[in-house]
């Protein structure tokens, strides 16, 4: 099996057969946090107006998502595990759009499958591909903002690579570093409203979840999100 780990929108657009889209600090943390609080299905969308759109064609839906890290003005919930652990999302349709995450998803046209990755459910991402024994496998670690590199990205690409190769390796203190280098924004008094520390510690709970989600393209070019227990 062929693991290449590469970063960003671009490398999303050149990742070649099983991709993972992973982006831990919080879209696709929040999406696992959002099926296990009751969504029937996510949406993941790249532009807010297309979010807005969305909206109007499913009645019983929430905008959730992030421009900056901070919450888009109309939308229900920002980007935030926190909000939606508390939030009642039982059988709604959550349309999900952020800077980085969803941005990966709707840029790999090139991948034979697309699944989401992130630490709290790394494990469960791993035993997925492994049942498939593809040829190759591309990870994606989206960044912050989806410009820079990032420790918790390039880390749980690090987990899922060594997972698929029968690696044992323990994380778990390179995992609790992340406090002191990529997570240390959570910390900080000016971002607590918008990014709590409850968010830090929710994205970094390793395994929490036994499903991947899975990414399927729709005709009017966004994302279905389905959930697919492993």
């Amino acid at each position: 099996m062929k693991i290449n780990i590469v970063e960003f929108a671009e490398g999303a657009r050149r990742a070649r057969g099983i991709t993972v889209i992973i982006d831990v600090f919080r879209a696709f943390s929040v999406g696992c946090y959002a099926f296990d609080s009751g969504a029937a299905a996510i949406i993941a969308t790249g532009s807010i107006e297309e979010a807005f759109r969305l909206k109007t064609k499913y009645r019983n839906s929430v905008l959730v998502g992030e421009r900056d890290e901070r919450k888009i003005e109309g939308f229900d919930f920002g980007n935030s595990p926190t909000e939606i652990l508390t939030a009642d999302l039982n059988g709604v349709t959550v349309i999900h759009t952020t800077t980085a995450g969803t941005n990966g998803l709707v840029n790999a046209n090139n991948a034979s499958l697309v699944i989401t990755g992130s630490l709290v459910n790394a494990s469960a991402v791993s035993r997925f591909i492994s049942s498939l024994d593809p040829n190759e496998v591309t990870l994606v670690a989206m960044g912050y903002r989806g410009e820079e590199s990032a420790d918790e990205d390039l880390l749980c690409a690090r987990v899922i690579a060594d997972r698929l190769t029968h690696g044992q390796t323990d994380f778990s203190r390179e995992i609790a570093s992340l406090k002191e280098t990529s997570g240390k924004r959570f910390f900080k008094s000016e971002n607590i409203e918008f990014s709590p520390p409850s968010d830090y510690f929710l994205c970094t709970m390793a395994d929490r979840f036994d499903f991947v989600l899975k990414a399927t393209k729709r005709y009017d070019g966004n994302i279905d999100l389905m959930k697919i227990e492993v």
